[in-house]
């Protein structure tokens, strides 16, 4: 198993300008992790995405770091102003990105859900009549280029395991599959190594993510807290100073000869590059 961080994990400090992402190839490299995941790209100035991956996937190249996989967002119901069609080329632009970076897999968000306007039924089974589709189509415009699709539990409409499961199946192509995030789980207040375990077989990528936790009936503890769908509250942790259990999702990874990426993406309120360095320690402990 190859152990990989998402760019993500450094997003405050490249936001600020304090880190370029090629900066954060280098940190990565110089942690010591197998692989890098880039979540989107921040092409400088005007600089285009077509001329900046090249540039990321060489600097990669240079550092021994393979890029591991490609994080966009979407939303195949309210993307691109509600035109899915829109949406499903955006999308493919997306894929041609993936494909100069040289990344094998790109993950891409289904939807947030219908808007609160719409009449009529808005389930999730709902949703799928439109998701599938579109999915579909990406996915093999996607396998085309080499690389393989997926989603993740993320976003609360689509993040429980069952909806994951139930959407990777009704899109039914070999090139579409789940990239899992241990932590995300607890986002709609399930647990995650059940959740881990009903979605191992479709797994594509794997997130090791971990967070702090308090019921919903505890006092508001303030700044860097946020609520669960069930109303309970959540803060983003370095890998393994949390409550997600790790080692437990860890043996479902291994029972089922999980052999792909896992990649550390942290959300805490520490320094970002301390809390990539302990999760990694720590994730390498766990894993021995």
């Amino acid at each position: 198993m190859q152990i990989g961080v998402s760019s993500y994990s450094y997003s405050r400090l490249i936001r600020s300008g304090a880190m370029t992402e090629f900066d954060a190839v280098r940190q990565t490299a110089e942690l010591g992790f197998d692989v890098i995941e880039f979540s989107s790209l921040n092409p400088p100035g005007n600089q285009s995405f077509e001329e900046y991956a090249p540039e990321i996937r060489a600097a990669c190249d240079e550092a021994g770091l393979p890029i591991a996989n490609y994080t966009v967002g979407a939303d195949f119901i309210n993307g691109s102003e509600g035109n899915r069609d829109v949406e499903v080329e955006r999308v493919k632009d997306e894929v041609r990105i993936a494909h100069l970076l040289g990344a094998p897999g790109m993950r891409h968000d289904a939807t947030r859900g219908f808007p609160g306007s719409r009449p009529g039924e808005r389930s999730f089974d709902d949703a799928l009549a439109i998701l599938v589709p579109a999915i579909r189509a990406v996915t093999e415009f996607a396998e085309d280029l080499g690389v393989r699709t997926m989603v993740e539990n993320h976003g609360l409409f689509c993040q429980d395991s069952d909806r994951v499961e139930k959407l990777v199946n009704a899109v039914n192509h070999e090139n579409f599959g789940v990239l899992i995030d241990m932590g995300n789980f607890l986002c709609v207040d399930e647990q995650p190594d059940i959740a881990v375990g009903r979605l191992i077989p479709y797994a594509f990528h794997v997130h090791a993510k971990d967070f702090h936790t308090k019921p919903g009936t505890a006092p508001d503890p303030g700044e860097g807290w946020f609520r669960t769908r069930g109303g309970n509250y959540l803060k983003g942790a370095v890998v393994g100073h949390g409550e997600v259990p790790l080692t437990s999702c860890l043996q479902v990874l291994s029972r089922h000869g999980y052999d792909g990426v896992l990649s550390i993406e942290f959300e805490g309120m520490e320094y970002p590059v301390d809390g990539v360095r302990i999760g990694l320690e720590n994730l390498k402990r766990y894993l021995g």
